[in-house]
């Protein structure tokens, strides 16, 4: 059986610890491969090899940084196939999926192709007299990205774009449940002219993330995950001293209104609420239909498209709307909360847990669910289900369903169907959300503005890529500077005697 192990020092390195974890095919639940799990001695070790390759790479001048991203951006596209076929295989996702995962990566890596104009100080010529005031950015030195397991691509990408082009070197650790992708971005990122030991791949479990955390080498970590796991690695970050930026849950509500183009709005909450299997942190989780009418019409409208969905494994063609859940554990607390609602009184109206495909049945598979009549007290409101599930909470009121959305604890993403534009600018004046849609389901920005919650879904101050990450992977210094009377004042053609 295949073993991973480490990307260090630009090279494969099997891992020492002796400790392995497995990694799982979703699609049929068999174990294809086992990935080693690092101690806190190979962390550090990785971290000082990093700390004595980074200061060559931040003293190579940004358009070289920003080459090799050019580079690198070149072989993504010409690996794009195998990419895609590394994240399928792992984490379960369609394959036009997958290539969205490695696409809206890449396009990260193409905003740090302007590296140089994004890294630019500022200068005030006679700021006093005969004194000039400028400032500059510089790279923190050794920075830590801790991705998550639903985009095997995507969220590495955003992490490592950034903190390399600004000079820095970086530590990322990825899911331990989907290794490979990051392994391979590693390998091209060399082939396309990052030097060895700037970026270190190291995989493995709690261990690991507190060995970064407690590292004091690593000046800033870069996370996306859970809302306790968020605050758990914000919180110890913080103490050490580390600047830290961490991406939690979500609870996206999308609210219909009664003008709304229901077709349309059933297509989105399909597309938005079932696509990768539900296992996004943008993922439409929530219908808020206002009013009776408008209630009964949407879910008459959402039953045959749900039931149309075509589930499977990412080898049955590009016709499969979405794969399995990543772990058989995800799948049994899916369908436990999807019993929760039924016994909390919501109204089942398609039931996802007895899905069985033909030859995968011990894949991790949970079918497309839809609730009715939820209420904000259920489990399945209260809790992020991360799993193809929506849930109908219907709401009288514009003011009711905006304030349901406000009274959440989590601040993600949100959305709102209307024909109406001055309700659609008063939702997006007053929500307290991160990022908002307006007749767009999924509301993640591209990749020259910034991605980022509120509330409970983000802890830190700087927002995931755009400007917003090269402020977090940088410090700024400020230079004030007066030069006294020199050669300027008269030429002296005799020799000086020495002090």
């Amino acid at each position: 059986m295949q073993e991973i192990g480490h990307w260090i020092n630009g090279k494969l390195v099997a891992g020492t610890s002796g400790r392995f974890t497995d990694v799982y095919n979703p699609a049929t639940g068999e174990v294809q491969a086992r990935v080693a799990l690092a101690t806190t001695a190979e962390l550090d070790a990785a971290v000082a090899a990093a700390a004595a390759a980074q200061p060559v790479w931040a003293a190579t001048n940004p358009q070289r940084r920003a080459r090799v991203m050019m580079k690198f951006g070149d072989l993504i596209n010409a690996h794009m196939d195998e990419l895609a076929e590394l994240v399928s295989r792992e984490h379960g996702k369609t394959l036009p999926d997958a290539r969205g995962d490695v696409q809206r990566g890449l396009e990260v890596i193409e905003v740090c192709m302007g590296a140089p104009a994004l890294l630019k100080g500022e200068y005030t010529d006679s700021a006093g007299p005969g004194i000039d005031l400028y400032s500059m950015r510089q790279p923190l030195g050794v920075v830590a990205g801790i991705a998550p397991f639903n985009f095997p691509a995507m969220i590495p990408l955003w992490k490592m774009g950034p903190a390399l082009v600004a000079g820095n070197a970086m530590i990322l650790k990825p899911s331990e449940r989907c290794p490979s992708t990051s392994i391979r971005l590693a390998q091209l990122a060399q082939e396309a002219g990052l030097p060895d030991g700037v970026l270190q791949v190291v995989n493995g479990d709690k261990e690991v993330v507190d060995a970064i955390l407690d590292n004091e080498t690593v000046q800033a970590v870069g996370f996306v995950g859970s809302t306790p796991i968020a605050q758990y690695i914000y919180g110890r970050a913080c103490s050490n001293g580390k600047r830290a930026q961490c991406f939690g849950g979500a609870k996206n509500h999308m609210i219909i209104m009664p003008d709304a183009d229901l077709d349309k709005a059933a297509d989105a909450l399909v597309g938005a609420g079932f696509g990768a299997a539900g296992e996004r942190c943008m993922a439409i989780s929530v219908a808020v239909p206002v009013g009776k009418e408008t209630a009964d019409r949407l879910i008459e409208k959402l039953v045959p498209k749900i039931e149309k969905l075509k589930v499977g494994p990412y080898t049955a063609g590009d016709d499969v709307d979405f794969g399995p859940v990543i772990t058989k554990q995800a799948q049994d607390r899916i369908n436990g909360l999807i019993g929760s609602g039924v016994e909390q009184g919501a109204t089942l109206v398609v039931d996802g847990r007895a899905l069985k495909i033909q030859g995968y049945e011990n894949g991790f598979y949970v079918g497309p669910t839809l609730f009715d009549d939820v209420t904000p007290e259920m489990d399945i409101y209260r809790q992020e289900i991360f799993g193809p599930v929506l849930s109908t909470v219907r709401m009288d009121s514009y003011e009711d369903a905006l304030k349901l959305v406000i009274d959440n604890d989590y601040g993600n993403g949100t959305a709102i169907f209307t024909a109406d534009g001055d309700t659609a600018r008063d939702f997006a004046s007053r929500v307290n959300v991160g990022m908002v849609g307006i007749n767009f389901p999924i509301p993640v920005p591209l990749s020259y503005y910034t991605f980022g919650g509120w509330k409970k879904s983000a802890f830190g101050d700087l927002n995931q890529y755009g400007p917003d990450a090269l402020r977090f992977y940088t410090k700024t210094k400020t230079v004030t500077a007066r030069w006294f009377s020199g050669i300027k004042d008269g030429a002296s053609l005799n020799f000086k005697a020495l002090d």
